[in-house]
């Protein structure tokens, strides 16, 4: 695990405005139980994640615990929060001519079959509805 010295934020003030409201739970439960662990602090953590290609282990003691940065990130995998939230930034990044899409290309990681396939399979392609 690493430092609890604070990192440079992977989501700036004002990105996290465009987006807080996908992020927003829900009223604590009746029963009880413990606060539920800031969002933003969570996504911080779930980006250090992908940026690094650590396990989840490996998610340093200033985030979130890593059962909890696990949890969200499946949850608001499943839900399209993610998506959404990369969709908005994407349009204010467009919006602000930051993005080069003369240079946009699609990236994939590709790796043998678990099972030790003899041929080759046709890759899937899936299509992503523009954001802009």
């Amino acid at each position: 695990t690493g430092s609890r010295t604070a990192p440079k934020s992977f989501v700036s003030d004002s990105q996290w405005k465009l987006i807080q409201d996908l992020f927003e739970d829900g009223p604590p439960s009746a029963e009880g139980g413990r606060p539920r662990v800031d969002p933003r602090a969570c996504l911080e953590g779930i980006l250090w994640i992908l940026k690094n290609g650590a396990r989840w282990q490996d998610l340093p003691d200033r985030y979130p615990s890593p059962a909890t940065c696990w949890r969200r990130h499946r949850d608001w995998t499943e839900s399209g929060v993610l998506f959404e939230a990369w969709r908005r930034l994407l349009r204010l990044m467009d919006r602000r001519k930051l993005l080069d899409w003369s240079q946009a290309m699609g990236d994939g990681t590709f790796s043998p079959a678990k099972k030790g396939g003899l041929r080759l399979a046709r890759p899937k392609r899936e299509r992503v509805p523009s954001s802009c």
